[in-house]
């Protein structure tokens, strides 16, 4: 069977169509997630970007990643060259044993102590699951990403830090907002692109996970009492690697039904850098079986037992280089064309959909219609910046589709220590 067959017989290859109807779709369902249904969270962070606060004020930002606790103290008062007056980066508390949330809130007011007593006002970045509540602080749901903390379920995140600060003699009357990194994102790019005029801004994450952030009125969070009828704007988390809309092949239904929780995060595990490995090593076995390789080639990708993201992409790097691909197909050239083509199908889709959840963001908030006043989408994570064959197709589709058809205009931005500096906005909003 010929690559071309293998890819739209199982769903691989999205059209101009496709992708216009999955922008629509993906609208209506944040439409529902706002109601309270669906598949899209819709997460209020109960923060009004357009609110400008006292920046003159130093503010102790707190990142808690899954890898890394960062805590620093950060003065916004130049925006065009925010100062990081003081930061430790530590191995995330509960990755080197198992820690009660006792002793987790202890060990991080320990962190802060030498800080505590600098500014009146904390941002927290949380990267775990979490209830943001209309005080904003957060009601912690569990602890992931291999971190071992127990007994933290329910508990809130800026109580019990202010209670073991409290503990320690500690100052502890400070004000704490917590916040999600996708929103430490957005507001990295509010605070963190040199003055520059935007007419609104978005975050987006496509690392290992994805998710996407955007302003929304808050009249239209229709779950949310708090917000519902309320004049102003919040900033939404809308988890959209939970989106369950979008085209999926027999492949990605398959390959879901491997996994822990089939049937969840299904926008994510089509996309996001912790699933492109596992999934790119089903559609390599598939291809292998329908005779879209060499018996030889296809042998060995019959005996391969695990390939990662980072092989794959650099395969896509140097197709004649030193990797494990390379090295399969040896001198076949059908073989290493037929190979190419897979990859750089899987990150065709990859982009398509990336475009897709923009697309549907900049049509929800009905900015960015001049080309001089874009709405900047402030991206992080290591496959929108490392994978080679992702970025200029996302360009592509952004350009024929959300510019040229949409007549909608963004623009990409990296902010250095964005997370940092978001968290730091957020605690000061």
């Amino acid at each position: 069977m010929k690559m071309a067959d293998f890819l739209k017989n199982h769903g691989l290859c999205l059209s101009m169509r496709q992708l216009e109807e999955g922008t629509q779709k993906f609208l209506e369902e944040m439409g529902r997630g706002l109601s309270g249904q669906g598949s899209l969270k819709m997460l209020p962070a109960y923060i009004d970007p357009s609110v400008k606060p006292d920046f003159s004020k130093k503010v102790i930002a707190i990142d808690a990643g899954g890898t890394n606790l960062r805590i620093a103290l950060v003065c916004l008062a130049d925006l065009a060259n925010p100062a990081i007056e003081y930061f430790e980066n530590y191995p995330m508390l509960g990755t080197q044993g198992v820690l009660t949330a006792d002793e987790f809130f202890s060990r991080l007011a320990d962190k802060i102590a030498p800080i505590a007593d600098k500014a009146e006002n904390i941002g927290f970045c949380f990267s775990f699951p979490a209830q943001i509540l209309p005080n904003r602080d957060a009601k912690i749901i569990q602890f992931t990403k291999e971190v071992k903390i127990t007994g933290a379920e329910g508990r809130l995140v800026g109580e019990g830090l202010l209670a073991a600060l409290k503990a320690k003699d500690l100052p502890c009357n400070q004000s704490v907002t917590v916040i999600n990194d996708t929103v430490a994102a957005l507001l990295g790019g509010v605070t963190g692109t040199g003055g520059r005029v935007f007419d609104d801004f978005a975050g987006l994450i496509l690392g290992t996970g994805t998710n996407t952030c955007y302003v929304e009125q808050n009249a239209r969070v229709k779950k949310d009492p708090a917000l519902a009828g309320t004049t102003g704007k919040t900033l939404v988390n809308l988890e959209s690697g939970g989106y369950s809309g979008a085209p999926r092949g027999d492949i990605d239904i398959a390959f879901d039904n491997t996994l822990e929780a089939p049937g969840e995060q299904m926008f994510e595990k089509m996309i996001s850098g912790a699933y492109q490995g596992p999934l790119m090593l089903c559609l390599l076995k598939a291809a292998a079986k329908e005779g879209c390789f060499s018996a030889n080639l296809a042998e060995k990708i019959a005996g391969m037992s695990a390939i990662s993201g980072k092989e794959i992409d650099r395969f896509a790097d140097f197709p004649y280089g030193d990797n494990t691909l390379a090295a399969y197909i040896g001198g076949d050239e059908n073989d290493r064309e037929a190979v190419y083509t897979l990859i750089d199908a899987f990150y065709d889709r990859v982009a398509v959909l990336i475009t897709m959840n923009i697309a549907a963001l900049l049509i929800r908030m009905g900015a960015g219609k001049n080309p001089w006043k874009p709405v900047c989408v402030c991206a992080e994570g290591t496959t929108f910046y490392m994978a080679k064959l992702f970025r200029p197709k996302l360009d592509y589709y952004m350009r024929t589709y959300v510019r040229d058809k949409l007549g909608l205009y963004c623009e990409f931005v990296k902010v250095d220590n964005s997370t940092i500096f978001g968290t730091a906005a957020a605690g000061l909003l």
